[in-house]
């Protein structure tokens, strides 16, 4: 297992949003916008602070998620990414990501984004389903996705990606596979199609716990998946990651970092770093984090290093993540024949690589082979 010390990226975390989601599980808030500016303030002073522990990386990705980014002001989020640049050795090349909600950008604002430097716009579109939507407590429409997505592709947007999420109560197979559909109609360079857990701290998950709201139905998560599987490859999405397929060229640099286990700094109230098999985390609450800035410190919440066991089990768990696959040699002879055998590995290379159907079954597949 290899340290992978050449490059990192960069997570910035902006809690503000306009509502709430019910299933979110996120360190996110609506009705803080008054800390907007003393929270980039922050965000520039804590890029100062955490820089000098990362001279000589080269960062080839900054992210900016959420919450809502572009909840911001354009001439913040400008601010903040030459702040970056400055003080962390950011390639010329780097991608640079910025999640947005489709009711907090007009043509003027992605213009404004793309010129600051904010090269892939990332947007929650969750469902064209006006109803999956409202079980999701999403406050946009689906003609607000559409118009967003148009006005980034009219300011010269080319990479964007679209974040969908299946399994909503009352979602049906069918109703699932036009959201798909009007997805694949748009032609974004990226999709992320994510099966909706229930996280017990959420709204969503107290509904569920009381019985007022069913819980995803894991059989047909299965058939959803299947349909996206289906569906975004006729379209000629690669399928690179379980939740991810992307035209060739557009799979998401960030985010294979974290896959990949290669370091990453976290900017931001509650966001994570990586860096030597050690992970470690900032304070969650906006106004603890703003003051421990103001004072100075580093606003660290806590670390903690990983155990070889847990290290090698990670490792097996994002390799087969993304397709990457393991070396056979790694497993035990004779643990990987009955999964060969049911179709949910196959051997490529030397390597036991999850089928499309194994990656529905990645939990069990990683116990099997390590346990």
């Amino acid at each position: 297992m290899s340290a992978h010390l050449e490059t990192a990226g960069i997570y910035v975390h902006v809690p503000f949003c306009l509502t709430r989601c019910g299933y979110c599980d996120f360190n996110a808030y609506a009705g803080l916008d008054h800390l907007a500016s003393r929270y980039v303030g922050a965000l520039l002073s804590e890029a100062e602070l955490a820089a000098p522990a990362w001279e000589g990386v080269e960062v080839v990705s900054v992210f900016l998620g959420g919450g809502t980014p572009t909840t911001l002001e354009v001439a913040d989020l400008k601010a903040l990414l030459a702040r970056v640049r400055s003080v962390f050795a950011v390639t010329p090349d780097a991608e640079v990501t910025i999640e947005a909600n489709p009711d907090t950008v007009d043509e003027q604002k992605l213009a404004g984004l793309l010129e600051a430097g904010y090269g892939r716009l990332s947007m929650g579109a969750q469902s064209f389903d006006r109803s999956v939507l409202a079980a999701l407590e999403r406050v946009h429409q689906p003609a607000s996705v559409i118009e967003a997505f148009r006005a980034a592709r009219a300011v010269g947007y080319d990479n964007v990606n679209l974040d969908l999420i299946y399994g909503a109560a009352g979602e049906t197979l069918e109703s699932w596979e036009r959201t798909l559909r009007e997805t694949i109609a748009l032609a974004p360079s990226h999709i992320s199609a994510y099966g909706l857990t229930i996280e017990p701290a959420t709204a969503l998950g107290r509904q569920v716990a009381r019985g007022d709201v069913p819980a995803p139905d894991p059989d047909l998560q299965a058939d959803m998946f299947e349909a996206a599987c289906c569906l975004l490859g006729d379209a000629g999405y690669g399928h690179y990651e379980v939740s991810n397929w992307a035209r060739p060229g557009y799979e998401c640099r960030h985010n294979l970092g974290y896959w990949e286990r290669r370091p990453y700094v976290g900017l931001g109230a509650g966001a994570h770093g990586y860096r030597d098999g050690s992970r470690s985390w900032n304070v969650r609450p906006p106004e603890e984090y703003l003051s421990m800035i103001e004072r100075g410190e580093l606003p660290v919440g806590g670390s903690e290093n990983l155990e070889p066991a847990d290290a090698y089990l990670e490792e097996v768990f994002l390799r087969l993540r993304i397709l990457q696959g393991i070396p056979a040699s790694w497993v035990d002879d004779g643990r990987a024949d009955p999964y060969l055998e049911t179709g949910l590995l196959i051997r490529d290379d030397g390597h036991l690589v999850p089928t499309e159907r194994g990656m529905l079954l990645l939990n069990e597949l990683v116990l099997g082979l390590t346990g």
